[in-house]
């Protein structure tokens, strides 16, 4: 079972006050490809607080998958920092990163990734198993993060009964079951109708003014417009960051 929380560590961390989420410093990944040496992503700086709404855009290939990659703990720089809720990745062992991803991130990927002979609630129950919760109280907190999608009435429905839009509904939350610090989705429209797309995206602007820190990457305009701030990717660099509200 994960630890309850994180052990101390001895790090110097240099996040100003607890409303800092993310924080990076002379972030890179690079690849070795034949003889060529490439850069997915060069000298990233970057800090996210908590109950921002950021949009990561970009074209494919910029980097921006890779680094919600990185943001997201599934993959590490090639080097530079990266402190999440005051932690130095880098410092963390085994047990305590599979911590983060199960407990303090909630993932959202384009394809669902649901399980198909699992209903909407077993579905959304999976984070809770890791986790070592009992059946009861795992039943409670799935059925809760139903509601808050509003997909309580098709709990008992496999994905194959559900919609695309309900699909997504199921895996958004599945990713807030854990009451995550924050939410990475990746293309989370990327598989929907333009008009499924805007219920989700009306959903998420609904999630971050209830105090959700949510982290979006697309390459579609109209998704990014829904965030507070957008950060442009451009060959692995951050070109602008811009905020729109």
């Amino acid at each position: 079972m994960a630890p309850a929380s994180y052990p101390s560590i001895s790090s110097i961390v240099p996040v100003q006050g607890n409303h800092q989420l993310i924080q990076t410093v002379d972030l890179w990944k690079s690849y070795v490809m034949g003889s060529e040496l490439v850069h997915a992503l060069r000298s990233i700086k970057l800090e996210i607080d908590r109950n921002e709404y950021v949009a990561i855009m970009g074209p494919s290939g910029s980097g921006k998958s890779t680094l919600m990659n990185i943001l997201g703990c599934l993959d590490s720089p090639t080097r530079g920092r990266y402190w999440f809720n005051g932690r130095l990745v880098s410092e963390l062992d085994d047990e305590e990163l599979a911590f983060v991803r199960n407990q303090q991130i909630g993932f959202v990927f384009q394809t669902f990734n649901l399980l198909p002979r699992s209903t909407a609630l077993a579905n959304v129950e999976l984070p809770l198993i890791y986790r070592g919760l009992p059946p009861a109280e795992r039943r409670e907190r799935a059925e809760h993060a139903l509601r808050l999608v509003e997909l309580e009435n098709r709990q008992n429905h496999r994905p194959n009964e559900l919609s695309g839009g309900q699909r997504q509904r199921v895996a958004i939350a599945r990713a807030l079951v854990n009451n995550p610090s924050i939410v990475l989705a990746d293309e989370p429209t990327g598989n929907l109708d333009s008009a499924t797309g805007k219920e989700i995206m009306n959903l998420f602007s609904r999630l971050h003014e209830e105090g959700n820190t949510l982290v979006v990457v697309t390459h579609e305009s109209a998704v990014a417009a829904y965030a507070h701030r957008i950060l442009h990717i451009h060959d692995g660099m951050v070109e602008r960051d811009e905020r729109v509200r």
